[in-house]
């Protein structure tokens, strides 16, 4: 198994590029499955994920070809089948994407039963509801999801909670429904209005996406087209946050601004120098820390995927901060992790308190979920003494070349196979 092993402490200066949105391209490829014709997608990122929904749509006997290499090129034209193989859909969560493009493009979808991350409970409620507001009927039997429908005729849907997950599902199998959809309390993520805009840009009339409600007149037919995926903002926002809990000073390029102000607002708070720039953003923490609470929310607010992240900041901050997780039921899973390297954290349901100021020693750790291994990343480069990371495959699942990218900002930070 491949390990991450850092040599720390050290400071973080020098600039640092992202790659494209993971939680965009992950439902922008299957959504290539409504297209006829090739889609020709640009600023992909080299992760797992794209690898496994890549695989997904090979095996489904679509052409799939990667022609730069941040460009992949997709015809989905040639491929009858409506069934996700299970031995590739269990492996991530956003398989179930394919559920919403498949029902719309042949009105019958069968999908494994989501995996991924373990965060807690995925219940998929709210995309059966919007399935079946849509004219699906809905069964799950022996870890599959089985959708159906003789035709789908538009509808007003109101989603119970707010889910980016059954946002996205509904708007694409919407897309080919007979008349306009009206769906309510949707999610507002940047990488909902990006799936949104793909669609658009292929021939799709979907308005409303980053508001509360999102609107969408069916058409007849998806035409090929070219599309540039957003820069990813949880990539950035880590980039941020390590810079930040190290002391650093990174100039973090190709991004968009607006999406991290939640992000941005929360470091400031802190104590660190944030200026923005057309599309990069400088970061700026070689001033003392100051504690501070966060909560996770949808978005605008501040996101769960960066909660990880920003407990590692809170620990080079003097006195008390307080984290409050409201979207997951088990993301603290990686403070036990910290705390093999002197963090002292207490965790009391969804709460943590850290306590800031202790120094930190590297330790055997793992990555147990995606975000919590950027995490362990982040803290190894704050630790004194040597760290290695066990369990990276959740790492790669989300972020590019982490490794060459902390090198190239001066980390001390290597990948080792046994």
């Amino acid at each position: 198994m491949d390990k991450i092993i850092i040599n720390g402490p050290c400071r973080l200066e020098g600039e640092v590029e992202i790659a494209g949105a993971k939680n965009a391209i992950v439902a922008i490829l299957p959504a290539a499955m409504l297209v006829d014709g090739v889609c020709r997608i640009e600023n992909v990122p080299k992760i797992s994920d794209v690898e496994n929904i890549c695989n997904i749509l090979s095996a489904m006997g679509a052409a799939v070809r990667r022609v730069e290499e941040k460009t992949l090129e997709v015809d989905c034209s040639s491929v009858r089948c409506s069934e996700v193989p299970y031995e590739f859909a269990r492996k991530f969560r956003a398989s179930y994407y394919f559920l919403g493009a498949l029902l719309g493009r042949f009105h019958t979808a069968t999908v494994a039963m989501p995996g991924g991350c373990h965060l807690g409970a995925r219940p998929i409620d709210q995309h059966v509801k919007a399935f079946e507001q849509l004219g699906a009927t809905v069964e799950i039997k022996h870890g599959n999801v089985h959708c159906r429908a003789d035709r789908l005729t538009a509808s007003g849907i109101y989603l119970d909670m707010v889910s980016v997950g059954a946002t996205i599902n509904a708007m694409l199998a919407a897309v080919k429904a007979e008349g306009l959809t009206v769906i309510e309390n949707v999610a507002k993520e940047p990488h909902i209005v990006d799936v949104a805009n793909f669609l658009n840009s292929m021939g799709a009339n979907i308005r409303g996406a980053g508001t509360d409600v999102i609107k969408i007149q069916g058409v007849s037919r998806l035409q090929g087209g070219s599309y540039a995926v957003i820069p990813d903002q949880i990539e950035a926002g880590t980039y941020m946050a390590a810079a930040a809990a190290t002391g650093g000073r990174v100039l973090i390029k190709n991004i968009i601004p607006k999406h991290l102000e939640c992000i941005s607002a929360k470091l400031e708070e802190m104590g660190v120098s944030i200026t923005e720039y057309d599309d990069s953003i400088l970061v700026d923490a070689t001033a003392p820390l100051k504690k501070t609470n966060v909560k996770t929310m949808p978005y605008p607010g501040f996101p769960t995927d960066m909660q990880p992240q920003m407990c590692t900041v809170m620990l080079r901050a003097e006195g008390i901060s307080k984290i409050n997780e409201s979207i997951w039921d088990s993301r603290f899973k990686y403070t036990e992790e910290l705390t093999r390297m002197n963090a002292v954290i207490s965790v009391a349901g969804k709460v943590a308190t850290v306590e800031g100021g202790h120094q930190l020693l590297g330790a055997p750790v793992r990555a147990c979920d995606l975000r919590a291994g950027a995490a362990m990343v982040i803290a190894g480069l704050m630790a004194q003494g040597t760290t290695v990371i066990e369990e990276i495959d959740h790492i790669r699942r989300g972020y590019e070349q982490i490794v060459e990218k902390f090198a190239a900002l001066g980390a001390d930070i290597r990948l080792v196979s046994d």
